[in-house]
Order: structure tokens, then C-alpha cells, then sequence
């Protein structure tokens, strides 16, 4: 080796160019044609394991182990709750990284399992109602018509002090409510039933608490739901009435079941009231949720009260009254929607 590096550079190129032209082994060569690959030297397959040789794994040659007795040896195992994604307790906003789950994911905290029904107002509703009402409601603006100056409800705040500056502006004088201002109906905003409370009162129960439990059958048998017993929350000596004294139930509708009971009021009740003028046009309270009033020998028609009317004693029966809380902000569009579904209306109508 030490003698070729004291070679001249020369020397040791015609070294290096002769190694080139050495014969090569024929069996190290790659042919072609089939009869030379033949003798070609056969080579293994890298993993002995995954080849055709491997033997068939058999039920027989498999030791069964129980698993029991597999997890008692490990010593030391991670808790699986490191590794299951918790959804986060609170909602921090749109902007958040960390969104929480939809109500419909079974790892969501509040998964409510559903909708195993579609009642038959709401999807009537969903499919005519709600096309019909933006249809009559549309009102045509020309483009290029200015925009009519919204109407100002808050009084600002004067220079006179330093302490009135960037504060907010105060209502109106006296004792006027601000309501919410009534927007035209569009795609977004169709008015849509809420929800449905129901109370009866009953100030016979003082002397005879047997009205409470009537009234709680009643209201429990017609609308599914386990009702809650109110209270007085002032004293009236006129009326011998108590502070704390249980005075009547109420319970409240969401959802589905709202809108059942509303179809079943309007498809089975009201026709079978006489003479029933329907409902007054004033009623409201000016934010979109409108009410009305049963009697007590109105409470009879109730398909659940009338199939088992014997149960109940007739003169402890009390009448309720219902509101209908929607989405709309006036009452001039929840009346459009109650009279979609069937609630008609009398007298004059108070906008």
C-alpha cells in the first residue's frame, strides 16, 4: 500500500483504469433471457417471517390467556383518562381555539339524545308556514332608496359634568318601557314558537288543599310534564290570603312539546268550545308572546281530561291560562304566526 502511494499520479491512473477492464464472474452478471436466470444464484426474502414458509397459524397453536390475569401483572399502567379528550366546561366564544362539541356528539356535555319525533305543526311549519309569512310580509325596496332615519329612543348625557362623558345613553322619561323595535321579516328572523307556560290559580286551596292535587293531575295529564306548586309572595288581608301559601301549579313547554300541545289545543279543543269567539286582539304584551284563558268546564275537551273526566272531582276542576312565548318581536307578528297555525283572532287588534 505504501508503495503505491509513492507512485507517480500517472502510474497510479493506469492502476485504477486497468482494475475496469478485469473480468467479471459470470455468475455475478445479469442476463436477460430466461435460461441464464435460471442459474442465476437464487437470493432469500429479506424477512424470513413474511415469506410462503411461514407455518398457518391454527386456533390449536395459540395459548389462550386470560385476560384478567394479563392486566393484574403490568405494574405500571397510564390512566385511560389521560388520553380521552374532555370536551371544555366553558364556552370562551367564537374565537376560542377550543370549541365545544354540538349537542348532537354523544361526548358533548350537554348531548341530549333526539329528536325521536317530528310533530306534525312544526314540520308544517318548516315546509308552508314559514315560506308563506316572508312571502306576505315582503315589502319591496327600490335600490338606491335611502334608508329612513331610525327613530332616537335614549337621551344623551350633556357636557355639564366631566363625570357624563362616555357613559351610556339613558332612556327614555317617566316610566316608558323600551320595547324591541320591530324589523321586517326576512329569511333570518320568521317568527317561531318558543315555548308554552301554562299556570292555573286556584285560591280555594287555602281552606281545601285538594285543589292542589287536582290541579297538578290536570296539568300533568295534559301536558307530560311534572308540574310545580306557586306560592303567594304577599299578604292580602282583604282576601285572607297569606304570605307563602300555596295557591296554584304552572309548568313550562320547549320544543317538541310545545308544539304538540299547541296542534293539539287548535285541532281539538278549540272547535269543541260553543260559541267561541277566539282569541281578543289585545292581548300581548308588546314583545311578541300572546296569551288567553280557559275555563273550567273549557278543560273538559282536553283529550286526556275527557277520557277519564269521572277521575276528577267537576267542582274542583280549575281553569289556566296559556302564553305562547315566540320569537317575534312585536305583537303584530306573533298573531301573524298564531294565525298560521290556526288561532283566530277578534275585535280590534292593538299593533
Amino acid at each position: 500500500m505504501a508503495a503505491l502511494r509513492d507512485m507517480p499520479r500517472a502510474g497510479r491512473q493506469l492502476l485504477s483504469t486497468a482494475s475496469y477492464l478485469r473480468p467479471i464472474a459470470p455468475s455475478v452478471l445479469r442476463y436477460a433471457s430466461t435460461d441464464a436466470a435460471a442459474s442465476a444464484p437464487v437470493i432469500p426474502d429479506i424477512e424470513t417471517d413474511s415469506g410462503f414458509d411461514v407455518p398457518v397459524v391454527t386456533r390449536d397453536s395459540i395459548s389462550v390467556t386470560d385476560p384478567r390475569k394479563r392486566a393484574s401483572r403490568r405494574k405500571h399502567e397510564l390512566p385511560s383518562e389521560r388520553y380521552r379528550y374532555h370536551p371544555p366546561k366553558f364556552y370562551r366564544g367564537p374565537l376560542h381555539p377550543v370549541q365545544p362539541l354540538p349537542s348532537s356528539d354523544p361526548t358533548a356535555r350537554n348531548f341530549s339524545p333526539g329528536p325521536f319525533n317530528l310533530p306534525r305543526l312544526k314540520q308544517t311549519h318548516q315546509s308552508t308556514f314559514a315560506s308563506d309569512i316572508m312571502t306576505m310580509m315582503y315589502q319591496h325596496v327600490p335600490p338606491g332608496t335611502p334608508a329612513k332615519p331610525e327613530r332616537i329612543r335614549l337621551r344623551e348625557w350633556d357636557d355639564s359634568s366631566p363625570y357624563m362623558k362616555n357613559r351610556p345613553k339613558r332612556g327614555p322619561r317617566g316610566h316608558d318601557v323600551l320595547f324591541p323595535i320591530e324589523k321586517n321579516i326576512t329569511w333570518q328572523n320568521i317568527p317561531e314558537l318558543k315555548a308554552v307556560h301554562i299556570a292555573m290559580y286556584m285560591p280555594r286551596a287555602k281552606k281545601n288543599p285538594d285543589h292542589i292535587i287536582v290541579g297538578r293531575a290536570i296539568l300533568q295529564n295534559i301536558t307530560g310534564v311534572r308540574p310545580t306548586v306557586t306560592v303567594t309572595k304577599s299578604s292580602v288581608a282583604q282576601w285572607g290570603i297569606n304570605k307563602g301559601d300555596r295557591s296554584g301549579v304552572k309548568c313550562t313547554l320547549r320544543g317538541d312539546q310545545a308544539w304538540e300541545f299547541v296542534d293539539k289545543v287548535v285541532n281539538l279543543v278549540f272547535p269543541k268550545i260553543k260559541e267561541w269567539k277566539g282569541i281578543e286582539g289585545t292581548t300581548g304584551d308588546s314583545t311578541g308572546n300572546l296569551g288567553w284563558g280557559f275555563d273550567p268546564q273549557d278543560m273538559m275537551h282536553f283529550p286526556e281530561v275527557e277520557a277519564s273526566y269521572s277521575l276528577y272531582p267537576a267542582k274542583m276542576i280549575p281553569g289556566c291560562r296559556i302564553v305562547l312565548e315566540t320569537t317575534a318581536k312585536s305583537d303584530r307578528h306573533a298573531r301573524i304566526l298564531c294565525k298560521a297555525m290556526g288561532i283566530p283572532f277578534y275585535g280590534k287588534l292593538v299593533d
